[in-house]
């Protein structure tokens, strides 16, 4: 499979765009350890450090689907740069005036979350125009996407403490948010995110949410990332009865691990079928590996339980980043990703939550018994939602021919070389300055 990422990479711009998301996003993935880090050093206590990091996750959930809208409204460079440059701002406000004044600190990280751009989304709905709407490849894509989270969200945290440790969390605040600028700027002056115009839309205020197979989609990935965050507190509670921070490092190190895997080898085959339904099993599968971790046996085996309630979760990602490409309506793709986004994250800090409570009254067990109640929610909801996700609900366009929605029931790898892939694969037009001022989005 790395052969097949590898030819992936060597596609014009598809290693640029790949690696300016990434760095684009590390202050997304590195934010709550540097605020609270940054929050410590000054004095904070634990209490508004955690309540700072939680309003910027706020924030974050809230503007990642408005600034998507914006994007397909006005194209990726006039929203995706300023945002950034607005969200570095808002942390360097926070790192040089410090956490004395609570309002200013709280105002600070609400601007630095709500404008973080949504460089994710924009990602995916580049990815069909970049390579050539060829659907094997662009599946593909996305399951490398979701390899490469993992390996941000692993990385992240340790660049973070290195910067910690070479100046202080002040100089680590200004550094990732510099960074997140420049991996914008790498990613809106290429030539796919320039050109890249989204379709005309229907004028609705649901905009993206109208379609009820994105609306179950997103209700499930709400339980999915409930899981994980519950997860990460209930490895601590584990992790304090078992040897402390070592093993919880190793705890959240072998789910990441697994994560990686399940991406590289799902990546590894062509899928035939539709993929609503190849998501219920790959989130049944995720289910499923959850429950042995309420077992809670030695450090060793509990390393290897966690790999294995990571191995599904990067194929879970990968087919849902195929099913919102499918049922998002037409105009709407990088909103509708960045729904994805802010759901899933909702979702970890309310897992988050209610972890702490039922480690409290139950114990340990308790805590993943969260993420195995988590687990089989999302599967209930995709099961009991099946028919409204079996057809997407729009009609595309694809090489000058109409396609409806029965025909992408089955697109899989027989589909042909010039079907465009889901909704990002017609968005994704590419053409020149004169087709970008001819081409008018109309709605909102």
């Amino acid at each position: 499979m790395a052969a097949g990422y590898a030819e992936l990479l060597r596609t014009r711009h598809a290693a640029r765009l790949l690696t300016g998301t990434l760095v684009g996003r590390l202050p997304n993935a590195t934010a709550a350890i540097a605020i609270v880090l940054f929050t410590r050093a000054e004095g904070g206590s634990y209490s508004l450090a955690g309540a700072l990091a939680a309003v910027y996750g706020v924030a974050n959930a809230v503007g990642q689907p408005l600034l998507g809208r914006a994007v397909d409204l006005f194209g990726q460079p006039r929203v995706q740069l300023p945002a950034a440059v607005l969200s570095a701002l808002g942390m360097a406000w926070l790192a040089f005036a410090g956490t004395g004044s609570a309002a200013a600190a709280y105002g600070a990280v609400v601007v630095g979350g709500f404008f973080a751009p949504p460089l994710e989304g924009g990602l995916r709905a580049l990815w069909p125009s970049v390579l050539g709407g060829k659907e094997e490849q662009v599946h593909a894509a996305y399951a490398m996407d979701a390899v490469a989270q993992e390996i941000m969200y692993t990385v992240g945290p340790l660049l973070v403490t290195l910067c910690v440790s070479l100046w202080d969390p002040a100089g680590a605040l200004l550094v990732i948010h510099a960074l997140g600028v420049l991996g914008a700027l790498s990613v809106v002056v290429s030539e796919p995110s320039r050109t890249w115009r989204s379709e005309p839309r229907e004028a609705h205020w649901l905009g993206a949410l109208r379609s009820p197979g994105l609306r179950a989609l997103l209700g499930a990935f709400f339980f999915v990332g409930m899981a994980l965050g519950s997860i990460t507190v209930a490895g601590v509670a584990y992790a304090d009865g078992h040897g402390g921070q070592s093993v919880y490092g190793w705890l959240m190190a072998a789910l990441g691990l697994g994560a990686l895997a399940g991406g590289v080898l799902y990546g590894a085959r062509r899928w035939a079928g539709a993929p609503e339904r190849r998501l219920r099993l790959i989130v049944a599968l995720l289910a499923v590996c959850y429950l042995p971790l309420m077992l809670v046996p030695g450090p060793v085996a509990m390393t290897g339980l966690s790999a294995l309630a990571g191995v599904f979760l990067a194929p879970a990602l990968a087919c849902a980043f195929i099913v919102v490409d499918r049922h998002a309506p037409v105009g709407t793709v990088t909103e509708a990703f960045s729904w994805l986004v802010t759901f899933f994250g909702v979702g970890a800090a309310i897992g988050t939550a209610a972890a702490g409570p039922a480690v409290e009254l139950g114990g340990t067990a308790s805590g993943f018994g969260v993420a195995s109640v988590a687990g089989a929610a999302a599967l209930l909801v995709l099961t009991l939602t099946q028919r409204v996700m079996a057809a997407p609900g729009r009609t595309r366009t694809v090489a000058g021919s109409p396609v409806g929605s029965a025909a992408d029931t089955n697109a899989g790898p027989v589909a042909g070389a010039g079907e465009r892939a889901g909704g990002g694969g017609v968005e994704g037009r590419v053409g020149g300055p004169a087709e970008g001022q001819a081409e008018r989005l109309v709605g909102n």
